[in-house]
C-alpha cells in the first residue's frame, strides 16, 4: 500500500543537479552559489512521485488531507507534503473461514470463502479505517459466523447462491462506510462432521433405494394393466394370439444355440404344435446353411 520516496524522476532531478552545481562552480569559482544551487536542485528532486494507472494516491499537507493523486507525475512541496499512502483501485480477494461453527440445527461446520472487493474512495479508505485489507479479512469471518449460525444445514448445503448473496449485502453494508465496494462473496467449501457426513450419505442411499423400488412398483402396476388390456383382445381374437405365440417363438428360437421348453399344456391350448415343428426345421436348415 505504502510506496517510497524516491523513483526515476527524482534520481534524474537530482543528477541534473549535480551537474547545474558542476558547472556553476566552473564559472563563478563561488562555493557559495554551488552550494546554493545544489541544495536547490535536490529540494526540487524530492518533489515529484509517481502513480500508476491502477492507483491512486493520498496527499497530506502539514498532516490535513489535501488531495487524492491521480496517474501519472505528481509533485508535492518537500518537507509540506507527504504522500501517506498509494491504494491500489483494481478488484483482489480475500479467502476467510468459520472452523467449527454451529448451525441454527446445531451441526458444526467448517465453512470456506473467499471475498471480492475493491477500493472505491481512497481518501476513505486511508483516513476512516487502519489497514484496511485486514479490517475486511475480519469482517467478513465474523459477517459468515453470524450467518451461520442464523443458517440451517440443509439450505447452506442446497442454497449457496442465496447464501453468497446474503452474504455480500452484509459485508457490503460494512465496508462501504469505508470507501469500499463488495462485488462478490463465494463459499468455496462446507466440511461436515466424519459421523454426520457417513450418515446423511447412507440416508440419501437409502432414499434412491426406496425410490428405485417406487418406480419399479409403478412400472409393474403398468406392465400388469397392459396384459389385462391384452388378454381381453386375445380372449375376442385366438387368431391374434396365435400369432403372438408364433412371433414369440422365432423370437426365442433363432438365437443360435437357443434352447426352450414348453410345456405341452400350452402347446395344445395355443394349436402351435406345427409351428413349434417349422420353427425348429427352420432352424436346423439355417445352422446347415451356415
Amino acid at each position: 500500500m505504502f510506496r517510497g520516496s524516491f523513483n526515476f524522476v527524482t534520481t534524474l532531478l537530482a543528477a541534473a543537479a549535480a551537474v547545474a552545481a558542476v558547472v556553476c562552480f566552473r564559472e563563478t569559482n563561488s562555493p557559495g552559489w554551488t552550494a546554493l544551487v545544489l541544495s536547490a536542485g535536490l529540494y526540487v528532486s524530492l518533489s515529484p512521485r509517481i502513480i500508476q494507472e491502477w492507483e491512486r494516491g493520498v496527499q497530506l499537507r502539514l498532516g490535513r488531507f489535501r488531495r487524492c493523486l491521480q496517474p501519472g507525475i505528481a509533485w508535492l512541496v518537500p518537507g509540506a507534503d507527504s504522500l501517506a499512502a498509494v491504494v491500489d483501485m483494481r478488484v483482489r480477494s480475500t479467502s476467510f473461514s468459520a472452523e467449527k461453527t454451529l448451525t441454527r440445527d446445531t451441526v458444526p461446520v467448517n465453512v470456506d470463502a473467499v471475498l471480492f472487493w475493491v477500493v472505491t474512495d481512497a481518501q476513505r479508505a486511508i483516513l476512516e479505517v487502519e489497514w484496511f485489507e485486514q479490517t475486511i479479512s475480519w469482517a467478513a469471518q465474523t459477517t459468515l459466523r453470524d450467518v451461520i449460525g442464523k443458517t440451517e444445514l440443509v439450505r447452506m448445503i442446497s442454497d449457496r447462491e442465496k447464501l453468497d448473496e446474503e452474504l455480500r449485502t452484509i459485508i457490503d453494508a460494512k465496508t462501504s462506510e469505508w470507501g469500499i465496494t463488495v462485488q462478490s462473496v463465494e463459499v468455496r467449501d462446507v466440511k461436515l462432521p466424519a459421523g454426520l457426513e457417513d450418515a446423511m450419505s447412507r440416508k440419501a442411499q437409502a432414499d434412491r433405494e426406496k425410490e428405485a423400488r417406487v418406480v419399479l412398483a409403478e412400472s409393474e402396476l403398468k406392465v400388469a394393466e397392459q396384459m389385462e388390456l391384452a388378454s381381453v383382445l386375445y380372449h375376442r381374437n385366438p387368431a391374434a394370439f396365435q400369432l403372438r405365440a408364433m412371433n414369440m417363438t422365432y423370437e426365442a428360437v433363432k438365437e443360435r444355440g437357443a434352447l426352450m421348453v414348453i410345456p405341452s399344456g400350452m402347446v395344445e391350448a395355443t394349436h402351435s404344435s406345427a409351428l413349434f415343428g417349422m420353427a425348429a426345421s427352420g432352424f436346423r436348415v439355417s445352422e446347415g446353411e451356415e
